[in-house]
């Protein structure tokens, strides 16, 4: 549904697969590919006349190479441009962290009054598999229709054929071995075939954003000394130095557990590790889990120990949520109600 009134959109371009080339069985980030993009998008569709785009580039890395300091270059970006004079922005990311990228930019950019939409591709653009021109496609329409203001990430995987528009902090890493992405417990915000939009909540509307008036706003710091901790079998805690660690995530089983019984040695039990790390007060958070009525036994026996549930999101949101509050605030009363405030519909 292309509009005749001109339209603006920003474009800031970032690297990734999106903005790479195949040359003799490498990939890599490439100079010209980024404006290919666009290219591809203006021959496939005839009324881009009525569409202005506005072009920077303020990274070119690809995105498994990225950290925090790029995310502060990426929304320093942002905010020298005056984002309300645009009907939306777009964002060209890597997949690799990708899901991290959007729940950043997701929590920092909570009050925003336009749409944002990151936008990956799964294989170069030259690739006739590659998903990137779908995913920029589903974004242009999403803006033009005026769909919702907000952070999200429009991705089609490969054996569907409707795009999936994720609200970009509830989008997980990809799957294992393949390129295809969910939203948390795979409710998608909208499907996306055919220029239109289907599934979308019942309240969306332009303004529908997230009601964060109770949420302190925050500036661009990431805390870099969270150590994120995956469980497996026969985890070893006494692997881990807590010299430079100020906080601890740990990632959960599906069902909300982790190893806590000594049977096959102290050092493999969380128990004892948070009892470590409280002896050298380093707050220990754990997630995802849902919170409900029930819960493990070896859950309630961490949370007695003193250890902070993170509940109802994704580890990225949860990871990145962190780092914000340490980078934040001092004050653990502060912490934790941020940590619980739903401020950017991350909450399931």
């Amino acid at each position: 549904m292309l509009h005749h009134t001109m339209k603006n959109i920003l474009v800031l371009f970032t690297g990734g697969t999106i903005g790479s080339t195949a040359t003799e069985g490498t990939i890599d980030i490439s100079g010209g590919t980024p404006f290919k993009l666009l290219q591809l998008f203006q021959q496939q569709t005839p009324k881009h006349q009525s569409i202005h785009f506005t072009t920077r580039q303020p990274l070119q890395i690809l995105s498994e190479n990225l950290a925090p300091p790029a995310w502060k270059i990426l929304i320093a970006a942002l905010e020298a441009e005056h984002l309300d004079q645009y009907d939306g922005v777009i964002i060209t990311h890597g997949t690799d962290t990708l899901a991290y990228t959007a729940a950043a930019l997701s929590f920092y950019f909570k009050n925003l009054k336009v749409p944002m939409l990151l936008v990956s591709s799964d294989y170069p653009l030259d690739d006739p598999r590659a998903n990137g021109l779908a995913n920029f496609s589903c974004a242009i329409e999403f803006i033009l229709q005026k769909i919702q203001s907000g952070v999200f990430v429009p991705y089609r995987n490969q054996q569907q054929k409707k795009t999936h528009v994720h609200k970009a902090a509830r989008l997980t890493c990809s799957l294992q071995l393949t390129g295809d992405f969910y939203s948390v417990q795979g409710n998608s915000f909208a499907q996306f075939e055919k220029k239109r939009f289907s599934g979308l909540p019942v309240a969306t509307s332009p303004d529908a954003a997230i009601n964060t008036s109770i949420t302190p706003t925050i500036a661009a710091r990431f805390c870099s000394r969270i150590l994120m901790i995956n469980p497996y079998p026969s985890l070893d805690y006494s692997h881990f130095n807590l010299e430079l660690v100020d906080v601890v995530l740990h990632d959960l089983y599906h069902s909300g557990t982790a190893c806590t019984s000594i049977q096959w040695g102290e050092n493999h039990s969380l128990l004892s590790f948070i009892k470590r790390c409280n002896d050298k007060n380093i707050p220990v958070y754990l997630a995802p889990a849902t919170q409900t009525t029930d819960a493990y036994q070896s859950t309630r026996t961490l949370l007695d120990l003193g250890a902070e549930m993170i509940w109802n999101m994704s580890i990225e949101s949860a990871y990145i949520k962190l780092m914000l509050a340490y980078g934040n605030f001092n004050n653990k009363q502060q912490i934790l109600a941020y940590l619980n405030q739903d401020s950017a519909g991350e909450h399931v």
